[in-house]
């Protein structure tokens, strides 16, 4: 008995086996990708939202070891020396030392090693006046110790909500300074409070104080 061979199909091309999406994968496609991309956009924004406010606290705190530098270089160079009024009266203090919301200045004094880059012939002393006014802490140098009237002063640093100042003298601290004119505080406490810092503490000897 003969066999019949049996015809083999040939398979089937690749035109056969393609198949196209339906409708609704489309759309499920869509919708998925759709929130894909919203979740990244919210962390892109997110990343860039974050990396603003750490630059914006960089600069800020910046900004404070500025001023505090500053506050540094001045007060642990401050000289015994009374200074001439315009009138041409003396001071009667060699160092001023006021509180927060007087209407004097914060501090003032004279301080040694004024900068000179260019050789120029005058004095290595300088007159600084510290204030806070309107939230700011701000610092003038005359150019001149006796008589001269003030420069625009420098804003060192804003945002300044709350201040604080005491004084160290014979191993006491005091919240004013009674002055003299041949005498300076061991020490000056100042303590402020900061906009996106908080509060800070910062201490600074003066000429002659043991660390």
């Amino acid at each position: 008995m003969r066999l019949r061979a049996r015809r083999q199909q040939p398979a089937p091309g690749p035109r056969a086996r393609a198949r196209g999406f339906t409708l609704l994968e489309v759309m499920v496609a869509l919708a998925l990708f759709g929130l894909i991309a919203a979740a990244g956009v919210g962390v892109m924004g997110y990343t860039v939202d974050s990396q603003q406010v750490l630059r914006e606290r960089m600069d800020r705190l910046g900004q404070f070891q500025r001023a505090r530098a500053l506050l540094r270089a001045d007060l642990s160079q401050a000289a015994v020396r009374l200074v001439r009024r315009a009138d041409g009266s003396s001071a009667r203090d060699a160092f001023v030392g006021g509180r927060p919301g007087d209407a004097g200045p914060l501090f003032a004094f004279v301080r040694r090693g004024r900068e000179n880059p260019d050789a120029a012939a005058r004095a290595s002393l300088e007159y600084v006046e510290y204030r806070i006014v309107d939230g700011r802490l701000e610092r003038s140098a005359r150019a001149a110790v006796d008589g001269a009237a003030p420069p625009a002063a420098r804003v060192l640093l804003d945002g300044v909500t709350r201040a604080r100042v005491a004084y160290l003298e014979r191993d006491t601290w005091n919240d004013g300074w009674p002055g003299g004119a041949a005498t300076l505080p061991v020490a000056v406490e100042l303590e402020l409070e900061l906009d996106a810092i908080g509060r800070v503490r910062q201490r600074f000897l003066l000429p002659g104080a043991a660390p």
